[in-house]
């Protein structure tokens, strides 16, 4: 993947048409984004936001659930140990709320991207938000303790209400409490 090539042909500011682009597999790319959110390829942490920024913006998630770099001519399979992006901050818009990514994306929740519980590297289950291209974003743990504050409880879940649906953030084990 050559990425100076990539960088001059790509807008940054816009995420590029990966569901038209059917490009052969090149193989493995020793790339993580980690549990945390750190993009680490070939062992050491890429430092430059503009290429995370680039990269994920060409990353996506196939049917056979491995995560791809993909560019018109080639496709790469990378690692991740938990969801490729994270959800950094919110604003409320009327009744609702919009999401925003460490990457800059901005994403409402909605009936079409709805808060889910997915599990997490230790196996709980921790609300995540439909972003693009089969991605999921997890919530960094402040914005997750923000909207707790705000939360409502409806039968055995925690959640807010955001575009007119429920928007679950946990479920609430009663012998616990």
């Amino acid at each position: 993947m050559k990425l100076d090539t990539l960088f001059q042909q790509l807008d940054p500011q816009s995420i590029p048409p990966l569901a038209q682009w059917d490009p052969p597999f090149c193989g493995d790319m020793d790339l993580v984004i980690s549990a945390n959110g750190e993009w680490i390829h070939e062992g050491t942490p890429i430092r430059r936001p503009a290429l995370v920024d680039l990269l994920s913006r060409v990353l996506r998630r196939e049917a056979d659930g491995g995560y791809y770099l993909v560019t018109p001519a080639e496709k790469l399979r990378i690692g991740v140990e938990d969801l490729p992006l994270l959800v950094t901050d919110a604003d409320r818009v009327d009744a609702g709320w919009i999401a925003v990514t460490a990457d800059g994306d901005r994403v409402p929740l909605d009936a079409t991207h709805r808060l889910t519980l997915v599990s997490g590297p230790a196996g709980d289950l921790l609300p995540a938000l439909p972003i693009r291209h089969g991605l999921l974003a997890r919530l960094h743990r402040n914005l997750f303790y923000r909207w707790v504050e705000l939360a409502e409880r409806r039968g055995g879940e925690i959640g807010l209400w955001s575009g007119g649906v429920w928007q679950v953030l946990g479920r609430i084990d009663d012998e616990a409490s």
